[in-house]
């Protein structure tokens, strides 16, 4: 069982090597990675498809709550599944230039891995700063000013937003006296009072830096306009989900039927209105999908605040809509960049682009039977349960926002197939292995059209699984404490 931590060490040791590996032998540098990930892959899926409930492994022998532990659910081996695979989709298999590139991908997938098995705070901390070094050197490799300067500020935010949530989780240990995460969900009443949600609001705010969330968002238009299309679809698709997922195991674990929930909905409210409307003023094709993601973002905060399954379903769906749309997005302005209103000539460059273009707008929108619309449709559905007046808040302003994206996309659709300068219909043209990288995100999106129930099904199990706290206390806890099933007082008497 232990061999799933092989899903962290692998990449962050060849990491570390990959430096000596090149100066060796450079062909094997070039091989070595991919070679890593597809073991990454092959592990995680082992795991996904052949376990059965949640598992805890207390690594090096040491039992939790003091000891590394790490938690395996379907939710954390899905994620762990889907690291290695997007980062083999966007590896740079043409990069000549050296190892640098590869040697932070590497550093990104063994942290990025680390943060969603991991089952206490500390851990989570260390892996999320190992994935922010990562992203800083990935956002600036191209070396251009406009990637410096924009790194530069992406690293002053991230400096931020690390201070704050170190400071909310010394919060969460004055308050608890522990960081294991279902240590903290068994003492969760110690955290039921204004230090514990200021706790948890700094958490969120520091971590959501990477999760695009307002306020601490300004960064992404410069980021994802500096950066290649390869780096910004990594961060936009990939990165940002995994620091929602650190925030929703909090919420639930910790801070479940508390006022979280309503600071997750109103940040999620606010994020939707300033990404929508800025994408929406957006002149510029990257800035467009830029604040589109942070748009996007923001429904998933705002699904994942809803209380129960009918919440975890929906943030789940819409989060893993948004993992795959963003990157193929992304990837068209390889080629499609600059002004919107020189797209003219687009579509008679590239047909199959703008197909593919048109394909994931409508899936955004919303259309039927896309799988856009079957999250979002969770998401209304959920909004209509909770049925509160800022929940329905949250509903007016998602129906606006999907009106807002339909304009600017369609916007952008009809200028791609518009009429362009015979000298510019070139430059639009997408290489072939560009289109083929877009193509296998789009051909993901309509498997999921075809297999609609049996992966309904298998959502409804992991959202189940995900939002059942006692199932996650009881599983990390059970080697070496009394079941949640007991009296509350009673299992905090034991543990103290």
């Amino acid at each position: 069982m232990n061999s799933i931590a092989f899903n962290v060490a692998l990449p962050l040791l060849t990491a570390f090597l990959l430096p000596i590996i090149s100066s060796s032998s450079k062909p094997a540098a070039r091989f070595i990675g991919p070679f890593v990930l597809f073991a990454m892959l092959g592990f995680a899926l082992v795991y996904f498809n052949t376990l059965q409930h949640p598992v805890a492994i207390a690594l090096g022998g040491f039992l939790p709550p003091l000891g590394i532990s790490f938690h395996l659910d379907s939710l954390s081996l899905l994620m762990a599944s889907i690291i290695p695979l997007m980062m083999l989709l966007l590896w740079p298999y043409a990069n000549k230039q050296g190892y640098r590139e590869e040697s932070l991908l590497l550093l990104l997938a063994g942290g990025a891995s680390g943060l969603v098995l991991s089952g206490d705070l500390f851990n989570i901390y260390v892996f999320f700063e190992l994935i922010s070094v990562a992203s800083f050197g990935l956002a600036a490799a191209n070396r251009s000013a406009a990637a410096f300067a924009a790194t530069f500020r992406y690293l002053v935010i991230s400096g931020l937003g690390t201070v704050l949530a170190l400071t909310g989780i010394g919060l969460i240990y004055t308050q608890t006296g522990t960081l294991n995460l279902a240590h903290i969900g068994l003492l969760a009443s110690q955290l039921d009072n204004p230090i514990g949600l200021s706790a948890f609001a700094l958490i969120v705010i520091g971590i959501g830096v990477k999760a695009e969330i307002f306020p601490v968002n300004g960064w992404v238009p410069e980021v994802y306009s500096a950066a290649s299309p390869r780096i910004s679809a990594l961060l936009a698709g990939l990165i940002s989900k995994l620091a929602v997922l650190v925030i929703i195991r909090l919420l639930v674990v910790a801070y479940q039927g508390s006022d979280a929930y309503i600071i997750l909905l109103v940040l999620g409210i606010l994020g939707i209105i300033w990404g929508e409307l800025s994408a929406w003023r957006s002149k510029d094709l990257k800035r467009m999908f830029a604040y589109s993601s942070i748009g996007q973002l923001g429904m998933v905060l705002v699904a994942f605040s809803i209380p129960g399954d009918a919440g975890m379903v929906a943030g789940i769906a819409m989060m893993l809509h948004h993992l795959v749309v963003k990157p193929g997005l992304f990837m068209l302005t390889e080629k499609w960049n600059g002004p919107i209103s020189k797209l003219g000539g687009a579509a008679k460059s590239s047909p199959l682009a703008a197909i593919l273009f048109v394909f994931f707008a409508l899936s955004l929108i919303g259309v039927p039977p896309l799988p856009g619309f079957w999250a979002k449709l969770l998401l209304v559905i959920g909004l209509i349960q909770a049925s509160s007046p800022l929940y329905l808040t949250a509903l007016a302003v998602l129906l606006t926002a999907t009106v807002i994206e339909t304009h600017y996309l369609m916007k952008t659709a009809i200028k791609i197939y518009s009429k362009g300068k015979k000298k510019q219909v070139k430059k639009w043209q997408q290489t072939s292995f560009n289109l083929s990288v877009i193509s296998v995100f789009a051909l993901i999106m309509l498997a999921v059209v075809f297999t609609l129930t049996p992966l309904a099904n298998k959502l409804n199990h992991i959202a189940a699984e995900s939002s059942d706290r006692v199932l996650y206390i009881n599983t990390t806890l059970s080697a070496s404490q009394p079941p949640l099933s007991q009296p509350l007082s009673q299992q905090m008497g034991k543990v103290q």
